[in-house]
């Protein structure tokens, strides 16, 4: 063994380097391919048999460059490529090159079959093994961007690009999902709405800069407060929806005024301006029964929010049949 503890890819000097995994049971094997591949700019992690390799793919950002010799004590080289194929739909892609001894278009064709993406005859060519291994490190890399692509456009498509919050459509489609999940396990859902008070008068005086910054400083503090299985989305312009799965009334009315406070605590701070907010908010909570809740609770927890602002604004209430009775019809101030 050797180098154990350098795995995938890392930064020496400045220079970001592919890790590779050199798997043999031959010392000398080992040692050569090693030396080559360090001088050739990569990082090496050496196995002697293919449990000891499986052991190392099996960690937290393992080499995903595998050089395999095919004939290993314990667990052989196609053995191993299979274990790695029937794995790779759970990780990030492991390009295998295949070393041995054994030539012969039906050894390449059962090497592939196994999931080998290259087969290398030995004694190896060092220029040809370079070559390999420089493809194997290209589609790798093009790899990590297409992956890295697809995340951006994924969050881009579910998060609000002003506040890094969910947008108005994930948060929602959230909000339905705990409900079904609240339904079978009959356990509540809290919702909160919320909007910050007199934010037209904030961008008005202050500049839409400074509204700007108000929002995604709101929005941080509410994401800070909440549980890890909670969530807070951007509504739509300075409102925001929080959901709070497992929460009954009095637990939603208790979190809601916590982060009202968290929120009104402190100034938000903007170009060497500063101005307190404050948000009002409505909570509603589901029954649990199922019955197409969402678009009645998002009434439900208006209503609240309209009748917060109606008392005075920097509060939380809920949803009551005389909450609903004065909202009806009315529209909500700043």
């Amino acid at each position: 063994m050797g180098d154990r503890s350098l795995f995938g890819s890392a930064e020496v000097g400045g220079f970001r380097f592919m890790q590779a995994l050199v798997v043999d049971d031959s010392a000398v094997y080992r040692k050569l391919i090693g030396d080559h591949l360090r001088s050739w700019g990569f990082g090496v992690t050496l196995a002697e048999t293919g449990s000891d390799a499986w052991r190392i793919l099996e960690q937290p950002d393992a080499p995903k460059l595998v050089l395999l010799d095919w004939v290993l004590p314990d667990l052989d080289g196609i053995e191993l490529c299979k274990r790695i194929r029937q794995a790779g739909a759970s990780g990030p892609y492991v390009y295998v090159i295949l070393l041995t001894s054994k030539e012969g278009r039906q050894n390449m064709l059962q090497a592939m079959e196994a999931g080998a993406d290259d087969f290398l005859v030995k004694p190896v060519d060092e220029l040809e093994m370079k070559a390999r291994l420089l493809v194997g490190k290209r589609i790798l890399d093009l790899q990590e961007e297409l992956v890295s692509a697809r995340e951006s456009m994924r969050h881009a498509a579910t998060h609000d690009s002003l506040t890094g919050l969910l947008n108005r459509g994930e948060i929602l489609s959230m909000f339905q999902r705990e409900l079904e999940r609240g339904c079978r396990e009959r356990a509540p859902v809290g919702a909160i709405l919320c909007d910050i008070d007199h934010f037209k008068n904030v961008n008005d005086t202050l500049g839409h800069l400074f509204g700007d910054e108000a929002l995604r400083e709101i929005g941080r503090r509410l994401q800070s407060e909440l549980r890890i299985y909670d969530g807070v989305g951007r509504y739509g312009g300075e409102e925001f929806l929080m959901i709070l799965p497992n929460c009954d009334l009095p637990n939603t009315m208790m979190r809601a005024n916590e982060l009202r406070k968290i929120v009104a605590s402190t100034p938000v701070l903007c170009s060497g301006v500063e101005r307190l907010i404050t948000m009002s908010m409505g909570v509603a909570v589901s029954a649990g029964d199922g019955k197409n809740e969402l678009e009645a609770l998002l009434n439900q927890a208006d209503a609240g929010l309209y009748a917060a602002k109606e008392k005075g604004r920097n509060r939380v209430e809920h949803f009551t049949p005389a909450v609903r009775k004065a909202a009806a019809g009315r529209a909500r101030k700043g």
